[in-house]
C-alpha cells in the first residue's frame, strides 16, 4: 500500500477495538521510566503527569513506567513498585485520574535482574539473574555518568517458581489498584530477556540451552499472570533484535517468531514489540518492516515502538504493519500528542536532561498543551 498523504484520513486517529477495550485512536503512551517515585512509592505528582496524557487522548491506551514486582526487582533510584499494599494504595488515585479522562491504563510489571547494583537490593545482596556473568559498566543516558553493576547471582532452578509468583502477585495487585491490565516487561535486557537470549543465558538446566528452554521462564510468567487476572488483560513487551544491557541473541528473528507463536497458546490481549532500529542525534540506521513476520504470526493486537514519528506511525497503521503505535519521548514532551497528530500541529521538543531528574514538575508536568501555546501567541 502506498504511503499516507495529507488528504487521506489520519490512520493514527481512527478507533480500534482492543479486546473489550474501545480505543478512540491508535497512539499509545510508552512505558517511560521517570524516577520520581520516591522510595519506590508512586507519588501524587504522578496523578497530573498521567492524567495530562489522558487529556485530549480520550479513549487511548496509556502504559505506566516500568514497575517493580518485588524488592529484588529494582535497579534504578525511585522507580515505582507494586508489591506492597502501600504501593497499591498509592497507585489508586493515579489510575482513577486516568480513567476519569476516559483512557485505558495498563501497568508494566518488571524485574531488572542483573541490571542492578547491590545498593538497590535488600540487605545489599547481589542481583539475581539467569547467569552469574557480570554486566560491564554502561554510560548513562545523559552521556556523562557511568552506571556500575554488581555481579549477579545465578538463580537456582528451584528458585524460579518464586520469581514467577512475584509477577503473578504483582498482576493481582495491579488489578486491585484499578488498572485495566498489565504489560509484562520482556524487553531491553531485563530479567526475562536474560533468560531468553543466548548471549546471556548460559544455563544447563531446563531453563537454558535450547530456544524452548530459554523461553520457558518468560512463558511461565505469561501463563501465571494470565491465570491470575485473565489473558484478556495481559500484554507483553519484547525486543528480540535489541542488545540493551549486553543482552543479544544469535538468531533474533527466530526468537521473536517462537515467542509470538507460543504466546498465541495463551490468547493474551497484545504483543508490544520494539523495532530493530535505533535513532540518534547523528545517525539513523534501520531495518524497516522486520517485525512483519511477527505481526502476521501473532493472533492478538500488535503494538510497535521504535522512534516513530507521525508519518511513520500513519504508514504503519495504513499498511497493516501494526494495530497501535507506541510513542515515548514525543508523548513525554507533548501531553496532547494525539490532538497534535490529528491537526498536524508543531510538537514541543523534549529535554533529555530532565528525563530522570527527581523534580516533581521540571520536565515532567510542565510541557505546554497546544491551547497554552495558542493563547500565548494570541496574547502577543
Amino acid at each position: 500500500m502506498a504511503g499516507v498523504v495529507e488528504s487521506d484520513p489520519i490512520p493514527l486517529i481512527t478507533p480500534y477495538q482492543m479486546g473489550k477495550f474501545s480505543l478512540a485512536h491508535r497512539v499509545v503512551l510508552a512505558p517511560l521510566t521517570r524516577q520520581r517515585s520516591y522510595g519506590n512509592v508512586p507519588q501524587p505528582h504522578a496523578i497530573l503527569y498521567y492524567s495530562q496524557r489522558a487529556t485530549g487522548s480520550n479513549g487511548g491506551l496509556l502504559i505506566t513506567e516500568a514497575t517493580g514486582v518485588s524488592d529484588t526487582a529494582q535497579g534504578y533510584p525511585d522507580t515505582p513498585g507494586i508489591w506492597t499494599k502501600e504501593h497499591v494504595e498509592a497507585w489508586k488515585p493515579i489510575v482513577d485520574a486516568v480513567h476519569a479522562k476516559g483512557a485505558t491504563f495498563f501497568c508494566q510489571i518488571w524485574h531488572v535482574g542483573r541490571v542492578s547494583d547491590s545498593v538497590y537490593q535488600p540487605n545489599g545482596q547481589a542481583p539475581i539473574s539467569s547467569t552469574d556473568k557480570p554486566l560491564t559498566p554502561q554510560i548513562r543516558s545523559n552521556g556523562i555518568d557511568v552506571a556500575k553493576f554488581t555481579p549477579p547471582r545465578r538463580l537456582r532452578t528451584d528458585e524460579i517458581p518464586n520469581l514467577v509468583n512475584d509477577f503473578r502477585l504483582a498482576a493481582r495487585n495491579a488489578i486491585e489498584a484499578g488498572f485495566d491490565g498489565v504489560e509484562i516487561h520482556g524487553a531491553h535486557g531485563y530479567i526475562l530477556e536474560q533468560f531468553m537470549k543466548d548471549k546471556v543465558n548460559d544455563r544447563t538446566d531446563e531453563y537454558g540451552g535450547s530456544l524452548e528452554n530459554r523461553c520457558r521462564f518468560p512463558l511461565e510468567v505469561v501463563e501465571a499472570v494470565s491465570n491470575e487476572i485473565g489473558a484478556e488483560r495481559v500484554g507483553i513487551r519484547l525486543s528480540p533484535f535489541a542488545e540493551y544491557a549486553e543482552c543479544g541473541d544469535s538468531n533474533p528473528k527466530e526468537l521473536g517468531l517462537y515467542m509470538v507463536n507460543a504466546l498465541n497458546k495463551y490468547n493474551i490481549l497484545y504483543c508490544h514489540m520494539v523495532e530493530p532500529r535505533m535513532k540518534t542525534v547523528n545517525e539513523k540506521t534501520e531495518c524497516p518492516h522486520s517485525l512483519v513476520p511477527m505481526r502476521k504470526a501473532f493472533n492478538g493486537t500488535f503494538l510497535v515502538a521504535g522512534g516513530y514519528d507521525r508519518h511513520d506511525g500513519n504508514n504503519a497503521i495504513a499498511e497493516n504493519r501494526a494495530d497501535l503505535v507506541v510513542y515515548g519521548r514525543l508523548f513525554l514532551a507533548n501531553p496532547d500528542l494525539p490532538k497534535r497528530f490529528a491537526l498536524d500541529a508543531p510538537l514541543n521538543k523534549y529535554h533529555r536532561e530532565t528525563f530522570y531528574v527527581s523534580d516533581p514538575v521540571l520536565g515532567y508536568t510542565d510541557y505546554p498543551f497546544l491551547e497554552d501555546e495558542t493563547n500565548v501567541v494570541a496574547s502577543d
